[in-house]
């Protein structure tokens, strides 16, 4: 299929930091098969990598009105909606993802992040744990489950001198 090496020379593009000529080639290909699923995705990540991440984000969902069970598609959006701060969309995305390939680091460790960012940090420990169980040498999960574990153990050390602290402040006249 012509499509495919034009995709091909896309993706080499991208490889090379040539996002806005990537661009180019994906709209060629999505012009001539607007249901190319792998297109989508390929431009959704190349607008993200652009800090385009709304434009990004219609990509994705245009991917998986078309495919509802492609994780890709389902991960990079996931990781558009962190980005957005928007955690809890982005933990359904990565929960659907993992429902579809439970054995994927990638959405579990991210899961990881978005938890984290609500200040779940003890769950966000059990997914990057569950990364690593997935991929001993992932990365991502090892070096936030670290920031994870420092951050619980100032937060524990922290509260018990808040909660000694607020029992002081109430007997204050």
């Amino acid at each position: 299929m012509r499509h495919s090496s034009l995709l091909n020379e896309a993706y080499a593009l991208c490889e090379e930091g040539e996002y806005t000529l990537a661009l180019e080639y994906y709209d060629i290909i999505l012009y001539k098969e607007p249901n190319n699923v792998a297109a989508l995705i390929n431009k959704g990540v190349t607008l993200q990598n652009l800090g385009k991440n709304r434009q990004a984000m219609k990509c994705y969902d245009s991917a998986l009105k078309l495919d509802d069970s492609n994780v890709d598609a389902l991960v990079n959006k996931g990781s558009v909606l962190h980005t957005l701060e928007k955690y809890r969309k982005a933990i359904e995305c990565y929960d659907k993802a993992l429902a579809l390939q439970p054995k994927f680091a990638v959405p579990m460790a991210y899961k990881g992040l978005s938890l984290g960012e609500l200040g779940l940090l003890e769950e966000a420990i059990k997914c990057f744990n569950a990364a690593l169980r997935i991929d001993k040498k992932f990365d991502i999960a090892l070096d936030n489950k670290i920031i994870a574990i420092e951050l619980l153990k100032k937060n524990t050390i922290l509260k018990p001198k808040l909660h000694k602290r607020l029992k002081n402040s109430e007997k204050a006249p």
